[in-house]
């Protein structure tokens, strides 16, 4: 089965909204997992609007399942992910001042900064992803920067099913992502998936992409956890990813 990861930026947005320790950070990933979330991600942003960097520290001890730290590789984030030594570390093309990830890494222009950086963490004994957009050009340049997964940026594959009037797979915009896939599983990337993911969406995307490792689901999860509950909301996602 796909393991889901929870993203628990949105509970620390809420958090710090008001000031204070409400909702419990730490708490709610411990709860996560003993609701039968598989992993934890955050993703620490510069301006710490959601979660801080010491929130990153403290959990490290807490986490229980897989951790996975997810942003774009300044020397502050850097710093942070050395020394927390997360299983995972997701790297993003974010610029600081992002609402939200929009677009995956040009692996090409790219490869010097992240073969350098994917070294890095690599010798820390760090397993690591970068996301991609659903481009096949793009996956030879993750496997030459010595990535050992890709993370697919999900958001237009959202937008289309939610917009299309025929069946997403019939959508050239679903092949490139089939087509992605097949091709880092080809060259020994494994393969992950995040952003807009939701009860709608999920099992259709698992079904079609059987190759799938994991997705990291915060925003959809959360909102939906406003209506069924926490632990209900995680056992449905859970539920969309079965085999």
């Amino acid at each position: 089965m796909t393991k889901l990861s929870v993203n628990i930026n949105k509970f620390a947005t809420l958090r710090n909204a008001r000031g204070g320790n409400l909702p419990d950070i730490l708490k709610v990933a411990q709860d996560c997992e003993r609701f039968g979330a598989d992993g934890i991600t955050v993703h620490p942003r510069p301006d710490e609007r959601h979660i801080r960097y010491q929130d990153v520290r403290d959990l490290k001890p807490l986490v229980t399942t897989e951790f996975n730290i997810e942003g774009y590789p300044s020397k502050d984030f850097m710093d942070l992910v050395l020394a927390v030594k997360p299983h995972q570390c997701t790297l993003v093309p974010d610029p600081p001042d992002a609402i939200t990830s929009n677009t995956g890494w040009d692996t090409i222009a790219h490869q010097s900064q992240l073969r350098e950086v994917i070294g890095t963490l690599k010798k820390a004994g760090i397993r690591v992803s970068i996301f991609l957009n659903p481009d096949v050009s793009k996956v030879e340049g993750a496997k030459s920067a010595g990535a050992d997964r890709i993370e697919l940026y999900t958001g237009p594959y959202a937008e289309e099913y939610t917009n299309a009037r025929t069946q997403p797979q019939n959508l050239q915009l679903f092949n490139d992502y089939k087509n992605t896939a097949k091709e880092a599983t080809a060259i020994g990337l494994d393969l992950n998936a995040g952003h807009d993911l939701n009860l709608d969406n999920l099992r259709f995307f698992k079904l079609h992409i059987p190759q799938l490792k994991e997705v990291s689901i915060g925003h959809a999860l959360v909102a939906d956890a406003l209506y069924f509950g926490l632990e209900n909301t995680i056992q449905l996602y859970k539920r969309q990813l079965t085999d």
